[in-house]
């Protein structure tokens, strides 16, 4: 393994993990929020019992997740310096402000935490909304400064030097607002039906099933309606790749060749050397109608590109498929799930939807993964698209193979920890959540 290929695998391989932590840190709190909402206005104990729960998993992913970021922002200045050098005082303020969020988040948490009949309980239960809030503006931040990477703005480039910089601008880029969103609704979803998931999977093991059927209703609800919006959001993304980046949607189409009325490609072998595509189904014109909104308009291909600044077409258009396959499935089930709340109310209590969500356990959190791969992958050979090479901006530093060997054991590592930590708090809850309702308490 070559200095180049070790220091792009293990920042793949830290994103992969962080991706997950984040993502459940940025939306476990509004899970949280609203059980203890539910509570309040019911007096129903389990509410209470259930928030403590998830208050628990809270502490738990904010704190890997910390760590986690931690490392990350380290490989960036070590396996990336010149990248930093040149992008940091550009795209700084986001992750600034992405620190500040932080800190607000972890003071919120320690309040939250241990405010339990201490504080007026809707002040203890607001200080679990800004927990949320700010969890969800730290990754709001994070994603702002790689849609940077992807539509660099807030600076002219003349000469090879980064002149007239406006930090504001180059936050707020023309890619920010469609890739947060699309972020955001993912992580609800992923976290959503991964949550949803394990309670089904308990109540159809019939254990603490009050506990974990209101459990479910809660982390279902949230999970389906991402689902369902998902695909609005995805569809503004593409458009606007379509426009900033025509490599990137060429790649993730496995789009050859410049033509009209260009067809939608599902599934199917890229055949890169011969320029076509083996096995797919394709429906005519509609690539070029879900990116022009004109069924005959033209639609750039990667003839149009030149070799050298390609991106890996087969990767990125496998990721990108199934991405887009997963989420297609999420919202099937989650089109269900709706129609057993408002019309078919005994498909709730149905084996066969339990164990949808069940086996839709970590279909979201493989959707988030494939579509960063798309991000990431689909933007290469460009560290900043269109300015710097990622050849360009790694360190040329020996031995840095044995520090991915590293990373990669410290990372599993801790997902194992995780992973026990999660089972013991389940196994928990029938000595210490799943009690008789007591309005008194």
């Amino acid at each position: 393994m070559d200095d180049f290929i070790a220091a792009r695998s293990q920042m793949a391989l830290s994103l992969g993990f962080h991706i997950i932590f984040s993502c459940i840190g940025m939306v476990m709190p509004f899970f949280m929020a609203v059980s203890h909402y539910l509570f309040l206005k019911t007096n129903e104990v389990m509410y209470r019992n259930i928030t403590k729960a998830w208050s628990k998993g809270v502490a738990i992913f904010f704190a890997t997740g910390a760590v986690s970021g931690t490392v990350l922002s380290f490989e960036l200045g070590l396996l990336w310096p010149k990248f930093m050098e040149h992008a940091g005082p550009i795209f700084g303020m986001p992750f600034s402000l992405e620190g500040t969020a932080f800190f607000i988040e972890a003071i919120a948490l320690g309040f939250y935490l241990y405010g339990w009949d201490r504080f007026n309980k809707w002040f203890h239960w607001f200080t679990g909304v800004i927990v949320g809030i700010s969890g969800l503006a730290s990754g709001i931040l994070v994603v702002a400064a790689n849609a940077w990477m992807n539509n660099p703005a807030g600076f002219d480039f003349i000469d090879g030097k980064y002149l007239n910089i406006d930090p504001i601008k180059a936050m707020f880029n023309d890619a920010w607002f469609s890739q947060a969103l699309h972020m955001s609704i993912a992580a609800f979803a992923a976290t959503g039906f991964a949550v949803a998931g394990v309670h089904a999977f308990m109540i159809l093991k019939k254990q603490n099933v009050a506990f974990h059927t209101k459990s479910f209703r809660i982390a279902a609800i949230f999970g389906a309606v991402a689902a369902v919006l998902q695909p609005l959001s995805g569809d503004i993304s593409a458009k606007f790749i379509a426009k900033s980046q025509p490599a990137k949607l060429a790649a993730m189409e496995a789009h050859f060749h410049t033509q009209k009325a260009a067809p939608l490609i599902i599934g199917g072998i890229p055949d890169i050397k011969n320029e076509k595509v083996d096995g797919a189904l394709r429906i005519p014109g509609m690539l070029s109608f879900m990116v022009n909104g004109d069924f005959d308009s033209e639609v750039k291909g990667l003839d149009q590109i030149p070799k050298e600044d390609q991106p890996p077409v087969a990767v990125t258009h496998y990721a990108f498929q199934l991405m887009v396959g997963l989420g297609m499935l999420m919202m099937g089930i989650a089109l269900a799930f709706f129609i057993a709340l408002w019309r078919k109310k005994s498909w709730l209590s149905q084996k066969w939807l339990l164990w949808l969500f069940t086996l839709a356990t970590p279909l979201g959190f493989i959707a988030v993964e494939a579509g960063w791969i798309v991000t990431e992958v689909g933007r290469q050979p460009w560290i900043i698209q269109g300015i710097m090479r990622t050849k360009d901006a790694v360190t040329p530093m020996p031995g840095i193979q044995y520090s991915f060997y590293l990373f990669s054991a410290v990372y599993v590592s801790l997902s194992l920890i995780v992973i026990f930590m999660l089972y013991r708090q389940i196994k928990m809850v029938p000595k210490i959540y799943d009690i008789p309702n007591n309005p008194k308490m």
